[in-house]
């Protein structure tokens, strides 16, 4: 399952002075998008009973100083020394789950309170839609949800275990870094909200004096695997999930924090971890990573992938593509990613096989097959042909498929496909696959 995050959610929602007592029948004002009321709509304010349910439908104030719709997906009592008694973790029903918060009344606008407690879970793809500028200006967030191999009452279980980050904000190296998702870290990490990772061993813990004890000891200063891939500061370094366990199982607790659908496996024996990391004079730091199966008989040639906020829309994401076929290449196979793909995902990979393929249909002169190309790029027949299709470039002539390459129509395209990102230099690859390994 691959999650490909182009942008990152750094900031954070600011503190709010608190409002009243629990208990209590507030009055609200109304607000649409960030305009304050006039004093009639102040007069005219209705009553709304405090604490809100579970379930409840209200306008937010979001960190944009726009309302929002969200729902209340749970509520917690505030220590005895604030003067709120709850506060609320919401929803923003327009946007990505990864924008969920706990937020304070002060922010709501009770006013639009909707109460439907029973209500069922809603099928998320078909909830609000945003304008694809909206979306972009919303750091690229989504609506989709990437869980569409779910069915109902599977998304229902998916949605109550993880409807609550557990960890808000995380510590790497020289970063600390707002999460997205909840991640099913052991039992003894339930009351932190905050975590510190080594970067180089992956090993969390719980406060930063810990951290700071650990990193004396940690004589490591990169990531525990074979370099496979130097150029300038970029190495690549593949790590045997067998022989470095514990720092695979982290990795996979770390990236579900932002991966909203990935499954988290303990059992890492049968994966390779392809770690990416920036080097300076203070070691090699981790910018992102895939993950692949050892042995697929589906041939997948990537499972998980994942940039690191701090680096994401930095071309790392396009890199870490293209550096998994080009593996493919070596194996001398044809792969793609695994399945479902999250709408993230799709976005990318069908914007590296139209940059991959359109580039190859300028400079190819005469007729080309769906074969050749798929043998030239080691990118399977099948996505090559979905690729070509949602471009109109595939017309089906007596039995056929045809590709038509104007070249005006290509230029367009790949215009619209953006930038390439970095670039890998293969002659800098060293590597032997898998089955090759003694």
């Amino acid at each position: 399952m691959v999650s490909i995050d182009n942008g990152s959610i750094a900031a954070t929602a600011n503190d709010h002075a608190a409002a009243a007592a629990g208990g209590v029948t507030f009055p609200s004002m109304s607000h649409s998008n960030g305009v304050q009321p006039d004093s009639d709509t102040y007069r005219k304010r209705k009553m709304t009973s405090i604490p809100l349910e579970v379930g409840t439908r209200v306008n937010c104030r979001w960190r944009d100083g726009k309302y929002h719709p969200v729902k209340v997906i749970e509520r917690r009592k505030l220590p005895a020394d604030e003067s709120n008694d709850y506060e609320y973790y919401v929803h923003y029903t327009e946007f990505n789950r990864r924008l969920d918060e706990w937020i304070k009344v002060d922010q709501l606008d009770l006013n639009s309170v909707e109460t439907d407690v029973d209500e069922k879970v809603e099928d998320k793809v078909t909830s609000l839609k945003m304008t694809r500028h909206q979306k972009r200006k919303i750091d690229e967030t989504h609506v989709e949800q990437g869980h569409e191999e779910l069915d109902a009452a599977s998304l229902r279980e998916h949605e109550e275990f993880t409807k609550v980050k557990n960890i808000a904000t995380m510590e790497l190296g020289r970063y600390e870094i707002e999460t997205w998702y909840f991640s099913p870290f052991p039992p003894e990490y339930n009351d932190c909200t905050k975590l510190f990772f080594c970067e180089f061993c992956l090993n969390f813990m719980k406060r930063k004096e810990q951290l700071q004890r650990h990193m004396r000891k940690c004589d490591l200063k990169h990531p525990p695997g074979d370099e496979i891939y130097r150029n300038g500061t970029l190495s690549m370094f593949e790590v045997d999930g067998k022989k470095n366990k514990v720092y695979g199982q982290n990795l996979c607790y770390l990236a579900k924090l932002f991966l909203d659908h990935k499954t988290l496996y303990y059992d890492v024996d049968l994966f390779l971890f392809y770690v990416l990391c920036e080097c300076d004079d203070r070691g090699c730091h981790m910018v992102g990573y895939f993950s692949k199966e050892k042995h697929s008989e589906e041939s997948y040639n990537l499972a998980c992938i994942l940039t690191l906020p701090p680096y994401q829309r930095k071309g790392y994401g396009k890199f870490l593509i293209a550096f998994s076929y080009e593996l493919s290449k070596k194996e001398g196979k044809v792969g793609t990613p695994e399945r479902p793909l999250s709408d993230l995902g799709l976005l990318s990979y069908r914007g590296y096989w139209t940059r991959v393929l359109l580039d190859i249909l300028k400079k190819h002169k005469g007729n080309i097959s769906i074969k050749e190309l798929s043998d030239m790029t080691a990118i399977r027949a099948e996505d090559i042909l979905s690729t070509l299709q949602s471009l109109e470039l595939i017309q089906y002539r007596k039995g056929q498929h045809v590709i038509c390459a104007d070249p005006k129509v290509l230029d367009r395209h790949l215009k619209a496909a953006g930038r390439g990102g970095l670039d890998v230099d293969v002659a800098k690859l060293i590597w032997t696959p898998y089955k090759e390994q003694g």
